[in-house]
């Protein structure tokens, strides 16, 4: 394979994990009925648990919460195409990866299941997916584009005297 193939791996995977993530807003922010069961049965799970409202509406955890955050990231993802700012693809893919991270977790540990709205579990491979394509952009092509998002996220909150 080509270096020039190989590196357009990362793009590829950018613009997946950001497709995925954006096909998924129409279901968030229009309220759909499939967000409705898997928020609704993530928000009495909690509930049973004694944290009331964490995945409602207006919870910690919202639809709308974990929408924009997908939002976000797809943005990140797209923005790093450009070679001036790579390292938001890197941020992107950390940003993927804990939403991903989260949502294989609760289709697994939890009474959400795999198949939720009884679809054949689309939504959970999806979320494997984009899981390993999150960790791969993160983990293997944008490892050094990371290291300079960190820093620059540091000199913001520590900025060196002249």
């Amino acid at each position: 394979m080509s270096r020039r193939l190989i590196g357009l791996i990362p793009h590829g995977l950018a613009l997946f994990m950001a497709a995925v993530f954006l096909d998924s807003l129409r279901f968030k922010f229009t309220d759909h009925p499939k967000t409705q069961v898997i928020f609704g049965r993530l928000n009495g799970w909690t509930t049973d648990l004694g944290l009331p409202g964490l995945f409602a509406q207006t919870g910690l955890f919202s639809q709308y919460v974990i929408g924009s955050i997908e939002l976000i990231a797809s943005t990140l993802l797209v923005a790093g195409l450009l070679p001036r700012f790579r390292h938001l693809q890197a941020a992107g893919a950390l940003a993927g990866l804990l939403v991903m991270a989260g949502a294989v977790s609760f289709h697994l540990f939890t009474p959400l299941g795999v198949d939720p709205n009884r679809d054949g579990g689309g939504l959970f491979v999806a979320a494997c997916i984009n899981l390993g394509a999150a960790v791969l952009l993160l983990g293997i092509f944008r490892r050094g584009e990371f290291g300079v998002f960190l820093r620059r996220v540091g000199a913001v909150f520590a900025p060196t005297r002249p």
